[in-house]
């Protein structure tokens, strides 16, 4: 069975879609373990509450970079992680964990890519942008990652429209329900 590693820094909603996918068989794998660079993150708390180990991995508890990288790629090694997924974490991986894990690592993005990537492009900076542009469609991506910011080949994307009164708030709504289909989608087409 595919082992899987989540990476969150917030409220884990995506994580919380891929265990209920695991759980439900809809997803053949089983999530190992969730790392977040926030030890308040609520997405650890999801991820204990049903038995998955969970990993506070930052500079506040690493100081020097060389030990961090350490001890993250001694988690994975230890849990055997097959696929990294990225479910809104906000830091870029170590590039010796992309070389590691070339391939095997995807991210889900709120916007579609490649418009409303890159550094400063998540949450609702996403749909800010988005809606002072002016665009009729937002939607969602999920990845491959590589060493940039949002950059990896596209797996998957799906689209909403933008309503005349969107705000950044309603918009973010719609496309988070998006997010929940697409990455459990994204993780089965990897499995098989």
């Amino acid at each position: 069975m595919l082992k899987i590693a989540v990476f969150v820094s917030g409220g884990g909603t995506n994580l919380q879609s891929l265990i209920d996918a695991c759980s439900d068989g809809s997803v053949d794998a089983r999530i190992e373990a969730a790392i977040s660079n926030n030890s308040g993150a609520y997405g650890l708390k999801r991820a204990s509450k049903v038995g998955i180990a969970t990993y506070h991995l930052s500079s506040v508890v690493f100081a020097d970079k060389g030990d961090y990288l350490d001890a993250l790629i001694k988690v994975l090694a230890d849990h055997k992680i097959d696929l990294i997924v990225l479910a809104g974490y906000m830091k870029l991986l170590p590039s010796e964990v992309v070389s590691e894990y070339y391939g095997r690592i995807i991210n889900i993005h709120p916007a579609l890519l490649p418009k409303y990537g890159g550094k400063g492009m998540y949450g609702m900076n996403v749909h800010r942008a988005v809606l002072k542009a002016g665009d009729r469609y937002s939607g969602a991506t999920v990845h491959m990652v590589d060493e940039k910011y949002d950059h990896g080949s596209i797996l998957i994307q799906r689209q909403v429209r933008v309503e005349p009164d969107d705000s950044p708030e309603t918009l973010a709504a719609r496309v988070l329900k998006i997010e929940h289909e697409i990455l459990p989608r994204a993780v089965s087409l990897f499995v098989k």
